[in-house]
């Protein structure tokens, strides 16, 4: 069953082609110091995706590197304000997300992107796509109860009185990563403390190539 709206997916036009390009990703990498590669922050609703993508985006771009954050409620104001959240649109959404975040890395970009993405087959199709060796899956590990605890949309308070549907945690599932690149402890640990372990881990994937200030 296809996305509200959607049409089913179709071959590549034949008469499409990709033009030669003449800067590669190469050239700007070398340019850019780094190598260009996807963070992707993935947990329940309140663990911190948000806060943690954009405070290591902070650190890196103080430390001269390009980057950029994809964010959930921001791509669904733009790119995707076309789907809701049913199992389909959320295959759909994180779909266009992983298509548009391979096309910022191949610029030598290090995208932060925060999103629920409650299925694992989906994290694994990006990660498929951009291949293994570019992709950094972390998983945001706070527990349903400190998620909740913290509601800092109102989002759970509003599920739990059915005044929202298809709520991951409360009436839709999430499907917890088993073979992540790193799991931070988001329910318990400070905002530094993951910001400075999700770097560390970066930088152990080679993508740097000088060692980062990290105060």
């Amino acid at each position: 069953m296809m996305p509200s709206g959607m049409s089913a997916p179709s071959k590549v036009n034949p008469n499409i082609i990709r033009h030669p390009v003449l800067v590669t990703r190469a050239h700007r990498e070398a340019k850019h110091g780094h190598r260009g590669v996807i963070v992707w922050l993935t947990g329940l609703s309140g663990s911190g995706k948000s806060t943690l993508a954009y405070s290591v985006e902070n650190v890196l771009h103080a430390n001269g590197c390009q980057t950029v954050v994809l964010d959930g409620d921001h791509v669904r104001h733009g790119l995707c304000r076309d789907l809701g959240f049913s199992p389909e649109d959320r295959r759909e959404n994180i779909r266009r997300v992983g298509e548009v975040a391979k096309l910022f890395m191949e610029t030598g970009v290090i995208v932060l992107t925060a999103f629920i993405s409650p299925y694992r087959a989906d994290r694994e199709d990006v990660r498929k796509l951009v291949g293994a060796e570019d992709f950094i899956e972390v998983y945001c590990d706070a527990p349903l109860e400190v998620c909740e605890s913290r509601d800092p949309k109102g989002h759970y308070k509003k599920a739990r009185l059915g005044q929202i549907m298809e709520f991951t945690g409360v009436s839709s599932p999430y499907e917890v990563p088993k073979n992540a690149e790193m799991v931070v402890n988001s329910g318990t640990l400070s905002v530094g403390e993951c910001v400075r372990q999700i770097i560390e881990k970066i930088s152990k994937c080679g993508v740097f190539k000088v060692s980062l200030n990290l105060r």
